[in-house]
């Protein structure tokens, strides 16, 4: 598929700092990596800033902090329309109409419903009544006219009441449900024509992730899944693998979309942890938990060439975990016990691990002796759902992050264009 451009619009780009800027800078990100080709149309920025391969078209008089547009907005806060507004809209119009052509879709951030830049909110007006706006998408974040900090800089008339006014054939967003009432109200719509957009989270950055450790998330659809339970331990028959494959049949039963990864690899010299390891990847096909169920291991770039962890990939590992699993027959020590208790994740594991009993007494979930797979499972999920904070963390996994948001809803919201919009 070919790409399209998409041109996102603000007052400022980073590297200026602002909730807003963030917004726009995960937006050119998430499009570049969807296969878009992406400007970012604002006043002040710089191009290092951006995401690589993002093109900024600099405009001065759109930052709202430009001289000339300051002052003129010192006289429209007062309620004043100066003499020197239509000669600013009539540059920033032809300023934009020379930047616009090419661009199949604009993200318009809070010029719209803010006053800050009046003179820009009317040239983009002027260029949708002149048919000149590519498929436009409002992203409105905050408005003058229910702030209680800035109404009293709006006043009834033009170029005011541009912020109330739907601009025609704009798709009009906003970051949450209490948003969308007050821009319902504020634009006299009704509520179900504008949309609701959250802000996503970057995971790689909140979590630090290497680039190798979001790749490897990513073959192994981490991200979806719902839970996580990670068994940091070595392909060894100690440590009673066959019950996770089991427990990941039962969980499949019940959970949306449960994934199980064991971190680590068989001894390659010894024969009957080869052997053991053939055995599992045999019961798992039988069992179709291919995708469901995960040895590391087999994630190398071929058979020959598997893939061996180093501690601080499986400490990114136990980062996304909701929850780690040690259902061994027999441990020495039990380090993953540790290992959970640092990440602040929690554990369910056997009686046979010393470090749960010895160190961990009370604050680790216990298997039952000769627990079954349904047992464990219902261990495992009643586990997590009586934990808020486990609950939003596979919520956030799932379907907050700016990856997801993007597949979701702004690679929908931008295929509404008329022209067909697509990316990769």
């Amino acid at each position: 598929m070919t790409s399209e451009n998409v041109l996102l619009l603000h007052y400022s780009a980073p590297p200026v700092a602002g909730g807003v800027q963030a917004v726009l800078e995960a937006q050119a990100r998430v499009l570049l990596e969807g296969g878009f080709r992406v400007g970012v149309a604002a006043g002040l920025g710089d191009p290092a800033a951006l995401p690589t391969g993002a093109e900024l078209i600099l405009i001065p008089e759109m930052d709202s902090a430009h001289r000339e547009i300051r002052a003129i907005s010192n006289s429209l806060e007062e309620g004043d329309v100066p003499p020197a507004f239509e000669p600013m809209v009539a540059r920033l119009y032809t300023q934009l109409e020379a930047a616009l052509p090419g661009f199949k879709a604009i993200v318009i951030h809070n010029v719209l419903t803010r006053h800050l830049n009046l003179p820009l909110t009317a040239a983009l007006a002027r260029l949708a009544e002149k048919g000149l706006l590519p498929h436009s998408i409002a992203w409105c974040h905050d408005f003058s006219w229910s702030s209680p900090h800035s109404h009293s800089k709006v006043h009834p008339g033009y170029p005011w009441d541009l912020l109330r006014t739907p601009l025609p054939g704009t798709t009009y967003v906003t970051i949450s449900a209490a948003r969308q009432r007050e821009l319902a109200g504020v634009l006299n719509v009704p509520e179900e024509t504008i949309q609701v957009v959250y802000n996503g989270i970057d995971p790689q950055s909140v979590l630090g992730l290497s680039s190798a450790g979001l790749e490897l998330a990513d073959r192994l659809e981490l991200w979806q899944a719902d839970p996580f339970l990670l068994m940091p331990v070595c392909v060894a028959q100690a440590k009673n693998i066959e019950l996770a494959i089991h427990t990941a049949v039962a969980l499949r039963k019940t959970a949306s979309d449960p994934r199980v990864v064991v971190t680590g690899s068989p001894d390659s010299h010894e024969a009957g942890d080869l052997a053991y390891y053939q055995e599992l990847l045999d019961l798992r096909r039988a069992l179709g938990l291919e995708r469901q169920f995960r040895f590391v291991y087999e994630c190398g770039p071929s058979p020959e060439e598997p893939l061996l962890l180093e501690p601080a990939q499986v400490g990114e590992l136990l980062r996304l975990a909701d929850l780690v699993y040690l259902p061994s027959r027999r441990e020495g020590f039990g380090v993953p016990v540790l290992e959970a208790g640092l990440a602040g994740i929690p554990l369910v594991c056997s009686s046979r691990v010393p470090a749960a009993n010895e160190i961990a007494s009370g604050d680790v979930v216990i298997l039952p002796e000769d627990v079954t797979a349904e047992q464990s499972a219902r261990l495992i999920l009643g586990l997590l759902e009586a934990n808020p904070m486990s609950r939003l963390r596979r919520q956030v996994r799932r379907d907050l992050t700016w990856r997801a948001i993007f597949e979701r809803q702004l690679r929908p919201l931008l295929a509404g264009s008329k022209a067909g919009l697509s990316g990769g």
